[in-house]
């Protein structure tokens, strides 16, 4: 809490957030798509997938059709540049899991395994930091995962434990930092556990 607000941060007012990943590929209703049709029920998702998916298609075979084969960060860099944007927010892991980098710490559920075969976020970072360098870079990263084992059986111990935490949430942290170096972390995904749980305050220092 005693460190300054940095002055870019407090001077730029417009700023681009990217929602994009998997859930893009059925592409109805939002990033939350997953949860909607397999936790909630809701009939709506129900119904779209028995319209158009055979029986048994799972979440995760949307991955391997999430081919990105036009995504050109170069473009997208041009394109926040001209729209006047100061900083972007890109989501390199919503709540199911899927990382948009190639994650250690996400074996075989991250795009350079499954799906694009790329480095989506670093791709961009470099496109951002090559083309528009007065562009501050910013990664979302969901600290949950709502079907994950062990995030799974920290909630069922009351937290209790937190395997996940240590596991996954903290390594994927330290690795999005030490390999990109966002200049911004738009951190959720905590509002199951309080931030002992999450171990937010190590994090900080660190």
């Amino acid at each position: 809490d005693t460190r300054p607000l940095p002055p870019w941060y407090d001077s730029s007012k417009n700023g681009i957030m990217i929602c994009w990943g998997i859930y893009s590929v059925p592409s109805y209703g939002n990033e939350w798509f997953w949860n909607a049709w397999q936790s909630t029920h809701n009939p709506n998702y129900v119904k779209f997938m028995e319209d158009n998916f055979k029986p048994n298609f799972t979440y995760q075979d949307f991955a391997a059709e999430f081919t990105a084969e036009f995504y050109n960060p170069d473009e997208w860099a041009r394109m926040f540049a001209a729209s006047g944007a100061r900083y972007t927010v890109f989501v390199a892991k919503h709540h199911e899991g899927y990382t948009m980098w190639p994650s250690t710490f996400s074996w075989n559920w991250n795009s350079v395994d499954v799906g694009p075969r790329r480095d989506l976020f670093g791709d961009l970072a470099k496109a951002i930091r090559s083309t528009a360098p007065h562009i501050h870079v910013g990664v979302y990263h969901s600290l949950f995962e709502w079907y994950n084992p062990l995030y799974l059986e920290d909630k069922s111990q009351q937290y209790m434990s937190n395997n996940f935490v240590t596991r996954k949430t903290l390594p994927e942290l330290y690795e999005l930092v030490n390999n990109y170096h966002p200049e911004v972390i738009w951190s959720d995904g905590d509002w199951e556990a309080e931030d002992w749980y999450w171990n937010s305050t190590i994090f900080f220092a660190w």
